[in-house]
């Protein structure tokens, strides 16, 4: 007796294998289709993979403290060696000591709102971030305040096309409103503070905060759009892309959190508004005075909070701007010892600039090293540890890198300029 199947049997087998191939289908198109599932579904993909790597490759909590002779490298980078066009200032600095007063900024003169005891801004179009989308999520959020039709969706296509990039830049979000956004323009400062958000919300225009934020795997980088505030109550309406819309938290809370980031803040606002902007910002118009006194800020911080790792950061930061590399390197060293969280490196890259400069370009290698062996989707660190290499005599190493650089973000045109400036192609 043959033991192969009847021809019925076949055509049953037959008739559930289309079945469950149909079903597979089927379920592949729902979770394509419907948005929120699969968003979800990535969400939990990028924890998943996030928690086996933590476990493949184990890190501490905190960066990798300082060599203890970092200091006195002798080495120095070539004059000049000012790299890369992001991070501390969207124009060219003007050098400052601590004790230099600048000029107050010439602007036309506006009448205001002065700030009432409450303010709130409605019109913007809440949606929540997708993976890795907090900065697209919530500039895209802020540019529907003003009319925009756009979407998260399209801000990432422009600016960090593979999704697992892991952090979206102040100066890139900057950046696509002066290029992408029509009528739009934007503009950054430092050294935020509770009055300043107030009287930009009393005038009309909704402020974007960098901060940290504590979830499941730890400390992260965060931005979120603030859209009123109560004195009464002491607190911020806030639109969280991770947490839901109109979030109150209290101004101590988010100036805590804002202080992480130097209390960088962003604002979006009609081109025909510029003038406006500056007038409101007062002083502050001016970049390198609104520097200046985020220094002063630092300053005063680490001296009242001596143990504060994140204002030894800020005032490293600070001084990257005047380009006073030394002294901001010995900033970054004491705020490492005092212990930085080991994902401070995917958003903020002072002390890669500050160690270059100064020719510690091994610190550079090996802080580089822990961040991308934690995550390899940092184009920065790779950008950063490539010119480390070079500087060292490592050519081949340095093209590696810069290229592992575009693979992460195709769009990085630091990357592209390093290959072309080494001599290499992309």
């Amino acid at each position: 007796m043959s033991s192969r199947p009847s021809r019925r049997r076949q055509l049953g087998f037959a008739i559930l294998g289309s079945g469950a191939a149909i079903s597979l289908f089927a379920v592949g198109f729902i979770l394509i289709a419907v948005p929120s599932i699969y968003d979800a579904l990535r969400w939990k993909i990028e924890e998943t993979d996030a928690a086996l790597r933590d476990i493949l490759h184990p890190h501490a909590d905190t960066l990798p403290t300082p060599i203890a002779d970092a200091g006195s490298a002798t080495a120095q980078a070539p004059t000049g060696a000012v790299i890369s066009t992001y991070e501390e200032s969207a124009a060219t600095p003007t050098p400052a000591s601590a004790a230099t007063s600048l000029p107050t900024a010439i602007v036309p003169s506006f009448q205001f709102v002065e700030p009432p005891p409450r303010a709130l801004l409605a019109g913007e179009k809440f949606a929540y971030q997708t993976a890795n989308n907090c900065g697209p999520a919530t500039l895209a959020m802020l540019m529907t305040f003003y009319g925009w039709k756009g979407t998260q969706a399209d801000v990432a296509a422009f600016l960090k096309p593979n999704d697992k990039d892991k952090n979206v830049r102040w100066d890139e979000l900057v950046y696509y409103v002066k290029t992408e956004a029509g009528w739009l323009d934007a503009t950054f400062r430092v050294g935020g503070t509770v009055d300043i958000v107030k009287r930009f919300i009393a005038n009309g225009y909704p402020v974007i905060a960098e901060k940290g934020l504590i979830v499941k795997s730890g400390w992260v980088g965060h931005y979120v759009l603030i859209t009123g505030y109560d004195d009464q109550t002491q607190t911020w309406l806030v639109q969280d892309v991770t947490r839901g819309p109109d979030q109150y938290i209290p101004y101590t809370a988010l100036d805590k959190d804002w202080q992480q980031f130097n209390r960088l803040f962003i604002l979006v606002y009609p081109a025909g508004d510029k003038a406006k902007i500056m007038a409101l910002l007062g002083p502050d118009a001016d970049e390198g005075q609104n520097r200046q006194r985020a220094f002063e800020i630092a300053q005063a911080e680490t001296k009242s909070d001596p143990n504060n790792a994140f204002a030894w950061f800020n005032l490293g930061s600070n001084l990257n701007y005047f380009e006073r590399y030394t002294e901001a390197a010995a900033a970054f060293d004491k705020a490492r010892t005092l212990g930085l969280p080991w994902r401070m490196l995917f958003y903020q890259f002072g002390p890669y600039r500050a160690y270059f400069n100064i020719g510690r370009f091994q610190d550079v290698v090996d802080l580089a090293d822990a961040a991308l062996g934690a995550r390899p989707e940092l184009e920065e660190s790779f950008f950063w540890r490539g010119w480390a290499k070079y500087s060292l005599g490592d050519y081949t190493g340095a093209v590696e890198d810069f290229r592992a650089a575009l693979q992460v973000n195709p769009n990085f045109g630091d990357a592209k300029t390093a290959l072309a400036t080494i001599g290499s192609s992309p």
